[in-house]
């Protein structure tokens, strides 16, 4: 079976290098896509020389448009059973994905999303505003969703590969995380938290969320649950039958 990790990047020529080579550790049948958004520093260079050093990853570049473009895009092109996103900067560590993807790889989920807050493992203490509002906005979803999840914010999510590509994502920005949480409600998937864990950036290292963003996700959360139906979120709909659940304790083999 294959992973997919799809990474949007932007301006992250400090960064992106470091989290390539400790993905590429991970042991997993990968296959990495790198979507560059319109970087204006070194990162289209860095990446592309990364892309032929090694034939698992595909490099492609876009306008700058935003992450949820990017990813949408990147979505396209994977191949894999399993999809994850893969953030450029060291916010996430790439050694935790084995967590996060086991219950896909193991036929328990459909869904998985890393929390920072579900149980803390290592967290970077930064700003009491931002948390304050990644509650409010997973609460005011959970509330439209009926779904008991502690972090839609988060950069880890993990799909089915099938469910992930056949997914209509039509929103802007950062918009991402809660439109593909309000359509994987609607299609009722078996969705997974796990704890990760959490090495925030300041402003100044290079954050780019902001307050319009938040008020942008407040629309999002009310437009995908009132005025999107289940056929307008996906160009085919994913089957959803019962899985053969099996054990999965160990990691994947990486295969040749």
């Amino acid at each position: 079976m294959t992973l997919s990790v799809v990474m949007p990047a932007y301006n992250e020529e400090s960064t992106v290098a470091t989290v390539v080579h400790r993905l590429l550790e991970i042991p997993f049948n990968l296959e990495v896509i790198i979507v560059n958004d319109g970087s204006t520093d070194g990162t289209r260079q860095v990446i592309e020389g990364l892309a032929k050093e090694d034939s698992r990853i595909r490099v492609v570049h876009q306008e700058n448009s935003g992450k949820t473009a990017a990813l949408r895009k990147g979505f396209a092109l994977t191949t894999g059973d399993v999809v994850i996103v893969q953030d450029a900067d060291l916010e996430y560590d790439p050694a935790e994905i084995i967590h996060v993807v086991r219950p896909i790889f193991g036929g328990q989920a459909d869904v998985v999303y890393g929390s920072r807050f579900l149980v803390r493992r290592e967290a970077r203490v930064l700003y009491f505003y931002h948390y304050i509002a990644n509650r409010f906005l997973t609460v005011l979803s959970n509330i439209l969703t009926n779904l008991n999840m502690t972090d839609v914010e988060t950069g880890y999510k993990a799909f089915r590969g099938d469910i992930i590509r056949k997914m209509n994502i039509v929103s802007s920005g950062f918009g991402v995380e809660i439109e593909v949480t309000a359509k994987i409600a609607k299609l009722k998937a078996a969705i997974y938290e796990v704890p990760i864990s959490y090495y925030g950036r300041t402003y100044d290292e290079g954050k780019k969320i902001g307050l319009t963003d938040g008020m942008l996700a407040i629309w999002y959360i009310i437009r995908f649950n009132f005025f999107c139906s289940l056929q307008q979120s996906f160009k085919q709909m994913p089957e959803t039958a019962p899985r053969e659940q099996h054990e999965y304790s160990g990691r994947p083999a990486r295969h040749s």
